[in-house]
């Protein structure tokens, strides 16, 4: 009998990815209470306001996530062009007046009375989708650049529209799942070069064209030099970390998110996270986020289909660079910028669509499972 079958011959997939994936969305609810329970009760008068939201997104996440790793991923090549444009429509909605939603000058979110969804969260996904059916079609169109020109085309314009939220950070990380894709399918080199080039050179002049890119970039250099501008938050994000030296101050018993660190259960959730539980909890977190993305570029490179592959891989890619982001600008490393810790932030847009993600990796290692035992039993 082959491995990762049951008695019956049907393929059980990767069961530690799925359950390192549950376990890490499972402990970003936990967290989400710790770090928001206080700015709950004061805003809306009750401590469990953002847990009972991100306890909902997990139910509806895991469900939306075993449900789609039991349909053969074969049948997503269809959706791929119809999920890059629902994401490109969905990006635009965010403009019309009475259906976008603005909070701290960006507009970046969908809202339908009390229900609001972010649009970006989508599209990352959206995209992953399209530029595996759109290589996995003719593998050889990755060998030209005029072959690239619509996944470039696809990736421009999604970032164009998130640019003009405006939202750097993950305008940033869809351009780096563009290049991660272009590398995954084996690309050209002047395919690499024409996204390379371009990115490295517009970096700088779309700092220099707004503002208040300049005063992040400035409060990265020197956060002490406005502690109580734009400094402010990457001080009171570096205070989380070094209170929580080796072992941290307990579970529950952070000190930073009584008001004082912005955005405590969303963006920078990782500096509370630090600051309870310290370096080894931390290391503990990214040792399960490590083993999630090992395990889905394992999953990916196992696939014998070459769709399968480019799926798994960038929706793995996508999870991977998200993570690295956030760890970064939260200990410094990078300009301060607004994104989440997938599976772990507030935020149920976020953590539903990258739970369905993560089931589409795992639709492929049953999947794939599945393959090889008919291959071998034929």
């Amino acid at each position: 009998m082959q491995k990762g079958r049951n008695r019956s011959g049907a393929a059980k997939g990767d069961l530690f990815f799925l359950a390192a994936v549950i376990l890490l969305a499972a402990w970003g609810v936990v967290c989400v209470y710790s770090a928001s329970s206080y700015n709950a009760e004061v805003q809306y008068g009750d401590a469990f306001y953002f847990f009972k939201k991100q306890l909902v997104g997990l139910f509806l996440g895991v469900a939306a996530m075993i449900g789609v790793g039991f349909i053969s991923y074969e049948k997503m090549r269809k959706i791929g062009l119809p999920a890059l444009i629902v994401s490109l429509v969905l990006l635009a909605l965010v403009f019309v007046p009475g259906l976008g939603r603005s909070n701290y000058g960006a507009t970046r979110w969908i809202g339908i009375g009390s229900l609001t969804i972010q649009p970006s969260e989508f599209a990352k996904l959206g995209f992953v989708l399209f530029t595996a059916g759109y290589f996995a079609k003719d593998p050889a169109r990755m060998r030209t650049l005029r072959g690239c020109l619509p996944v470039l085309g696809a990736g421009l314009a999604i970032c164009i529209l998130i640019m003009l939220e405006p939202n750097m950070s993950v305008t940033m990380c869809v351009g780096a799942i563009m290049i991660g894709m272009l590398f995954l399918a084996g690309a050209s080199k002047k395919a690499l070069a024409a996204v390379i080039v371009p990115v490295v050179l517009a970096v700088p002049a779309l700092i220099v064209a707004a503002p208040y890119r300049l005063q992040r970039l400035s409060a990265f250099m020197d956060p002490w030099a406005s502690p109580k501008d734009e400094g402010y938050q990457l001080i009171q994000s570096l205070y989380a970390l070094s209170n929580g030296n080796l072992f941290g101050v307990g579970l529950f018993n952070s000190r930073q998110k009584y008001r004082f660190l912005p955005f405590a259960e969303s963006d920078f959730i990782l500096s509370v996270i630090a600051e309870e539980t310290g370096f080894f909890g931390v290391l503990a977190m990214f040792c399960v986020i490590a083993f999630i993305v090992w395990r889905g570029f394992r999953i990916a490179a196992r696939c014998g289909n070459f769709y399968g592959f480019l799926l798994a891989g960038g929706i793995t890619l996508a999870f991977a660079v998200q993570a690295t982001l956030n760890a970064l600008v939260v200990s410094g490393c990078i300009p301060p910028t607004g994104l989440p810790l997938p599976l772990v932030s507030a935020g149920n847009t976020s953590l539903v669509v990258t739970l369905a993600g993560m089931g589409v990796v795992y639709g492929v290692s049953r999947h794939t499972q599945t393959e090889k035992f008919i291959q071998c039993t034929v």
